[in-house]
């Protein structure tokens, strides 16, 4: 059983923001091998909001939810991680539908963006997401953009 919590940077504890980092940490950076800005100066940004999933005090799950004009034009979902030991059992899926409802509570009948590993691309449009731009390298990993319209 996953519980969801949705907050500002500010409404973080510190043992929820060591977590949040932690999981995007172990996953982008350790996982992939790919040395990059983890910390962007987006995640303390107004009106950003955190998807947080707990199985117990674990965090297993979280997603970064944008307003406009933060990453894209439109509201945007970024960081979707979910811990290793938690994938193909569908975590992916339930972390996506809760980021797309809790996006839609937040910024009612707006487009959503995203930029996706390009290998996800399938997972992605299983949501309703289309591709809106050829493949490019984002820290050497290709990557294209997706739109979610409402």
């Amino acid at each position: 059983m996953i519980t969801w919590q949705l907050k500002s940077f500010l409404q973080l504890t510190t043992t929820e923001l060591y977590q949040l980092l932690k999981l995007r940490v172990n996953v982008f950076v350790v996982e992939q091998t790919c040395p990059y800005p983890e910390l962007d100066d987006k995640d303390h940004q107004h009106d950003v909001h955190h998807l947080l999933g707990y199985q117990g005090d674990k965090l297993v799950a979280c997603a970064r939810l944008l307003p406009k004009g933060i990453s894209y034009p439109s509201v945007s979902i970024g960081r979707v991680a979910t811990s290793e030991s938690h994938r193909g059992d569908g975590l992916g899926h339930q972390l996506l539908q809760k980021a797309l409802s809790s996006c839609e509570a937040l910024w009612p009948n707006e487009t959503i963006e995203l930029g996706a590993q390009e290998h996800l691309a399938n997972f992605y449009r299983q949501h309703g997401f289309v591709q809106t731009s050829e493949m490019y390298l984002e820290d050497d990993i290709p990557h294209i953009d997706m739109k979610l319209e409402k």
